[in-house]
């Protein structure tokens, strides 16, 4: 007999007694003994899919999972849920299905988990959405629950030829140069058959993109904020040693069941702020400004843009990855990882140590555990930083009452304030072909709108048109604003989340081109030059929102139901409205 009492668990409701012989007769149909059908019942959930390397190596660390969790008296039930993967989706149509992914990943595994009655989880995701979707589902169910990260993509090499400039030949290739790449190659400073090649070897393993872009940043956060093993996220895809990261996250989420640690008593205020810490020491993706408030959601615990921001703005820069930097995932795995960067916040006193982990041993208890020391080239010592203030800013000013975010790393503070005129185009596509026509001017403030999570909808990243701008040599010519986001890959001074969205008659909905804009990094501020009554005799003067091409499906459905960006763009009312928490039911 198994040593845990199902009398208290979720999954009684399909073994336990003789009315749920015909559900036991499923479960006998698919080879479990009778000693497995009474044992706890582990949903193992993954995002595995054929769609992208960031997916393709999750099946095979499921199993790797399994093996934990049988190992220590569970019985694990795996299924897979959906992901969109941004690197595919970018720069066309899909990018529109990027966001409302991540709620249709967390409603499907809160959807299986309910219905099949699973005790606990252990979530796999690989891309972007797919980590915080999974996460949120975790959070939503407060159940025992262990997060692993699917692991990073290798480094590209490009060839030694002549065809291929200098500058891709001597750093490590990803994604984020193929799209640099394509702007190069607009501009006539790469041929077509250097294109071919790098495009050929840029991406050389599965694994997601390899700079500290969404999904590497909330591989972080994962460790950050306790849902996942130390050290964990950093191991690429392709290495085999990552299966013992999930074996033992196999073993841990049985160890959680046993201790009734669930997922909430981890998630609490105090570990968001310790994952925002390490979003902003490591220049992460301005994404994470979404997903942190949409995690918190789920708890019912508030905490919003607004405290995000705060927290970068008082965090040392110290880790030293792309796209603001220089190193990929690998280069800090191979520092020592996540665990090295939280003892330099612990040495200034920027994390909270009493945080619960899923290894059931406190932040504080794990840290002592980790005998490497910042290495001064990947991870600088937090005394020494890149620089004092995180690399994602917040601002708020006349265009942006509810806030909006920029990504500062790798921007010397000279060009952190930016003063230019207007350059207004209606969607990303418009915004696109001028750059590609060379119809803007150096000094503009490109503005994107429209591309907001209700007006776009969906809420697409900008990154082939900033990465555009960089090939043409512009990035840090012009400055772009949009109520959509930015790739985590995404270089220049780039502002993003701008609230409320232009369909919501935002002020982002009320600017003309040549209107003055200020976008002021330093002191946190994003303002037009006009007056409180011009504005309001243009909002008086508002035509409503631009009609989109989606007017069924799942994209109007997200369109009707998703909130404010500042609060994670979320389409429930989370936490605080709920009357059951799953597992006690």
């Amino acid at each position: 007999m198994t040593k845990f009492d199902k009398s208290k668990l979720p999954s009684r409701h399909v073994t336990e007694g003789p009315a749920r012989a015909p559900h036991r007769s499923y479960l006998y149909a698919m080879g479990l003994s009778e000693d497995e059908i009474h044992r706890p019942l582990i949903g193992v959930a993954t995002c595995w899919n054929e769609a992208a390397p960031c997916n393709i190596a999750l099946s095979r660390q499921a199993q790797a999972v399994k093996l934990g969790v049988k190992a220590a008296e569970g019985t694990p039930r795996e299924f897979t849920t959906i992901t969109v993967t941004d690197g595919m989706a970018m720069g066309h149509e899909g990018m529109r299905s990027s966001l409302a992914s991540r709620e249709a990943i967390a409603d499907t595994v809160e959807l299986t988990m309910r219905g099949h009655c699973y005790d606990a989880v252990v979530g796999l995701a690989g891309c972007d959405k797919s980590l915080p979707g999974m996460m949120m589902a975790m959070v939503r169910l407060n159940v025992p629950s262990v997060f692993i990260y699917g692991g990073s993509i290798l480094p590209g090499k490009a060839p030694q030829v002549d065809e291929i400039p200098e500058d891709f030949r001597t750093r490590d290739l990803t994604v984020q140069d193929m799209f640099e790449a394509v702007g190069r190659h607009q501009n006539n400073d790469l041929s077509d058959a250097a294109l071919a090649m790098l495009e050929r070897v840029a991406c050389p393993s599965a694994g997601a993109c390899g700079g500290q872009f969404t999904a590497n940043t909330m591989a972080c956060v994962s460790e950050a904020i306790g849902l996942a093993l130390m050290n964990s996220s950093g191991m690429p895809a392709p290495y085999e040693s990552r299966d013992q990261y999930g074996e033992a996250s196999g073993r841990a989420v049985m160890n959680l069941i046993e201790k009734n640690i669930r997922a909430r008593d981890i998630v609490t205020k105090e570990s968001l702020i310790n994952a925002a810490r390490v979003v902003a020491c490591t220049g992460g993706s301005t994404n994470a400004g979404l997903h942190l408030p949409a995690i918190a959601h789920e708890a019912g615990i508030d905490f919003d843009l607004t405290d995000v921001c705060d927290i970068f703005r008082d965090t040392p820069y110290f880790v030293d990855l792309k796209p603001g930097g220089q190193y990929v995932a690998k280069d800090l795995f191979d520092a020592g990882g996540i665990p090295v960067v939280m003892k330099e916040l612990r040495k200034a006193g920027l994390i909270y140590e009493d945080c619960m982990t899923a290894s059931s041993r406190s932040l504080g208890e794990e840290l002592d555990r980790i005998d490497r020391e910042a290495d001064g080239r990947v991870i600088y010592p937090i005394e020494t930083p890149i620089t004092k203030t995180g690399g994602v800013v917040g601002l708020k000013g006349n265009i942006a009452p509810e806030g909006a975010i920029v990504k500062v790393a790798g921007i010397a503070p000279e060009n952190q304030v930016f003063t230019g005129p207007a350059r207004v185009f209606e969607c990303e596509e418009d915004a696109f072909e001028a750059v590609q026509n060379r119809a803007y001017e150096e000094g503009d403030v490109i503005v994107i709108r429209n591309e907001g999570p209700a007006g776009g909808p969906g809420m697409r990243e900008m990154l082939a048109t900033t990465a555009a701008l960089s090939g043409q040599g512009m990035g840090k010519k012009v400055a772009l604003i949009t109520d959509g986001r930015f790739s985590g890959a995404t270089r220049g001074f780039c502002v993003g989340h701008v609230g409320p969205e232009a369909a919501h008659c935002g002020p982002i909905a009320l600017l003309k081109t040549g209107d003055m804009i200020t976008i002021d990094a330093i002191k946190g501020s994003i303002d037009v030059d006009l007056s409180e009554d011009e504005l309001a005799a243009r909002k008086a003067d508002w035509k409503g929102p631009r009609e989109t091409i989606y007017a069924s499906g799942a994209l109007w459905k997200f369109a009707q139901q998703v909130g404010s960006t500042y609060l994670g763009a979320v389409t429930h009312p989370g936490g605080k409205a709920e009357k059951h928490v799953y597992a006690d039911l």
